[in-house]
């Protein structure tokens, strides 16, 4: 497009502006060296020893070795949370969360309490009944001599040994028992099923009865009961009676429930009183036909299952194979071993302890 003709385009710049725009650079130039002079003037030397800064802090500086490297800050290195206190926490420790008093009233060590191993494998700590009589047995006075246990009171042997027989057994030679060391034998007279109820007698038991008479064996006997009433008690009793015939027993006649592990029992619905009076029943028809009676049963049933403060009178025939026992209470007789090897017994044999001679009592 072609331009008017009266359009003037002065392009070239006059004297006078060109002179206009020097000054004005050299103005600026000489206002900011002011001012650079002026700054460096209001520095301060940094604090001497001993003195404080009066600077600001300003929180978004860094310090020097605050990079991990060459000066390169990361995320980690802005973190200034952990720079502050941790506040004191008011929870207890593990160890002050614990009272005192427990420590010091372990039942494993108080004296006070007793281990309970239940059937079913649970242990239980029970308190010791101060009500009932304990035993006063020293058992570092305890001799095991060819696995027969003996007990010394002053360099003397104050106790018998013995084992408990039945048909489990099969034929004994009492002969070879009583050579082998043995005082006395628990002869078992019979039972009751402990699922159809019926009373039977040990198909050994006039046998042994005899035999082990004849041999000079003490002998006393045993029943396994599964009474479920004091009636069914007195009749497990009258049943031992009648089959002891004429023959004349120095040791006493055991009363034997216990708890059936590998089924169910007739018995397994009692009660721990129906139990304690049902073993009432028995030990009095015992004793009332001029028998000396005896409890037999393990730490368990005689700690759990029946109250030992209603049977006092009796006395207990331990059963608890172990090298010593803890039974806490009194006891007269003691299943020491179920293993044991007696010449003229096949198989293991069970052994026993009294701590009484019943033959003079």
């Amino acid at each position: 497009m072609r331009l008017r003709d009266d359009f003037d385009d002065h392009s070239g710049m006059t004297p006078t502006v060109v002179m206009t725009i020097v000054a004005v650079t050299v103005f600026v130039a000489v206002i900011l060296v002011v001012v650079l002079i002026m700054n460096n003037g209001k520095r301060r030397p940094g604090p001497s020893a001993g003195q404080e800064s009066t600077s600001p802090i300003i929180l978004s500086s860094v310090p020097e070795e605050a990079g991990s490297s060459g000066g390169v800050l990361s995320p980690d290195d802005l973190d200034f949370w952990d720079k502050y206190p941790p506040e004191e926490s008011s929870e207890p420790t593990v160890e002050e969360s614990v009272p005192q008093e427990k420590v010091e009233n372990d039942p494993a060590t108080d004296g006070k309490h007793t281990l309970v191993q239940r059937w079913d494998g649970r242990e239980e700590w029970v308190l010791i009944s101060p009500y009932l009589p304990k035993h006063e047995y020293d058992f570092t006075k305890l001799v095991c001599q060819s696995e027969l246990m003996k007990y010394y009171e002053n360099g003397k042997q104050t106790s018998y040994v013995g084992v408990d027989v039945s048909k489990f057994q099969d034929y004994i030679d009492f002969g070879k028992v009583k050579k082998a060391g043995i005082d006395f034998v628990m002869i078992r007279a019979g039972a009751r099923g402990y699922g159809t109820g019926q009373l039977i007698v040990d198909e050994y038991f006039g046998d042994n009865l005899k035999r082990a008479t004849d041999a000079g064996l003490q002998v006393g006997v045993y029943f396994y009961s599964q009474a479920i009433t004091k009636e069914e008690a007195v009749e497990e009793a009258n049943l031992v009676l009648e089959n002891l015939g004429d023959y004349t027993i120095s040791y006493p006649i055991a009363f034997d429930m216990e708890l059936v592990t590998n089924d169910t029992a007739r018995t397994d619905s009692l009660s721990k009183s129906e139990r304690t009076n049902i073993t009432k029943a028995f030990l009095d028809t015992i004793e009332d036909a001029g028998y000396k009676s005896i409890i037999y049963g393990n730490k368990e049933w005689l700690i759990k299952e029946i109250d030992m403060s209603k049977l006092t009178a009796y006395d207990v025939w331990l059963s608890q194979p172990a090298d010593i026992p803890d039974y806490p209470y009194k006891f007269t007789m003691w299943q020491y071993s179920t293993k044991g090897n007696i010449d003229g017994i096949a198989g293991p044999a069970n052994l026993n302890i009294s701590f009484i001679d019943y033959s003079e009592k």
